[in-house]
């Protein structure tokens, strides 16, 4: 067996062990794609990536490297946080980028773009199609989740990569109570993003122990003036509370059929969210989305869209593990 480079990068985090991990080997070169789909569901992480050179026509593009990510299920054209976990490792590992504070990653979806902003990485959101969610799949998916069609205000089918069909809630409580039948869920063969604005105000912090729906609260309209000139860097303290102000959208992933019940945080997910959020007015061109609460979890997402129209997604990393792991 060949002994290649291997790091675990907690991502969407500025604390170990709160946000989303991504297992990064950092020598793809010469393993077949069974064998990296293996080792993938092996770990048994949501994703999985391999780092490998740009094509030749990636290099011409100006591509630092090119990175295959696989989950437990399949491989994606796309995803986010394995985006900046596996940026992290590559830089870590000895990776030179060819311009400073910019690098250039190849993968399914051609070049993806990442740059040095505030202190962490963003990688530059590919665009997403959108689509009305099938008139079918509507009742299949409110029955899976226990919702009342009174408790959406919005949905669409997004696709920048990973494909995920989206629902806007009322309320982040009712984001936060959902106990989804994951086997409906699988059945139907769809990934789903749900999400809710927070409102600004809330009582003092609570323990997590005291059960998620106390660490959020009704979303409102009113809320999106607060939003608006809110920005704040999230940080959970040594007990794991945390304040509903250092985020502003609410978010869980449910992914049973791909073979993940529940991401902890989700970076191409929350890239669709914010073009959608965004575009129709839910959302401020810039603000935080929590993700993981439901799983024990402090994910925070940092959105941000420029004066070009570019969204823009960011998130702190750590890395957690080194060392090598023996792959042919």
């Amino acid at each position: 067996m060949t002994f290649r480079k291997f790091k675990q990068v907690d991502v969407f985090t500025d604390k170990a062990y709160w946000g989303n991990p991504v297992a990064v080997v950092l020598d793809g070169t010469g393993l077949s794609d069974l064998t990296m789909q293996r080792f993938a569901r092996w770990t048994q992480l949501s994703e999985t990536t391999f780092i490998l050179p740009p094509t030749a026509q990636g290099r011409a593009d100006g591509a630092d490297y090119r990175l295959k990510i696989f989950t437990p299920g399949g491989e994606l054209p796309f995803a986010g946080h394995p985006t900046l976990g596996s940026a992290r490792a590559w830089l870590e590992g000895g990776g030179q980028a060819r311009q400073e504070g910019v690098l250039v990653q190849e993968c399914g979806v051609g070049l993806v773009r990442l740059e040095k902003q505030k202190g962490r990485w963003a990688f530059a959101a590919p665009p997403s199609q959108k689509r009305a969610v099938p008139t079918q799949l509507l009742p299949v998916i409110l029955k899976a989740l226990g919702l009342r069609s009174d408790q959406v205000r919005a949905s669409q089918v997004l696709n920048n990569g990973p494909e995920w069909c989206c629902f806007l809630l009322d309320s982040a409580d009712t984001v936060q109570q959902l106990n989804p039948d994951h086997l409906a869920l699988k059945n139907s063969g769809v990934k789903l993003g749900v999400a809710a604005v927070i409102e600004p105000t809330l009582a003092a912090d609570k323990h997590p122990s005291d059960g998620p729906s106390l660490l959020i609260a009704r979303s409102n309209r009113e809320s999106r003036a607060f939003q608006n000139s809110t920005h704040a860097h999230a940080h959970a303290n040594s007990h794991g509370e945390t304040k509903a102000s250092e985020f502003q959208l609410e978010v869980r992933a449910f992914a049973a059929a791909i073979g993940i019940s529940e991401d902890p945080v989700t970076g191409s997910l929350n890239a669709s969210l914010a073009q959608w959020l965004i575009e129709e007015n839910f959302m401020p061109r810039q603000y935080v989305a929590g993700q993981g609460h439901a799983l024990g979890r402090q994910g925070r997402v940092h959105i941000h869209k420029d004066a070009r129209d570019q969204v823009w997604v960011g998130g702190d990393t750590v890395l957690c593990i080194e060392g090598q792991v023996a792959l042919d």
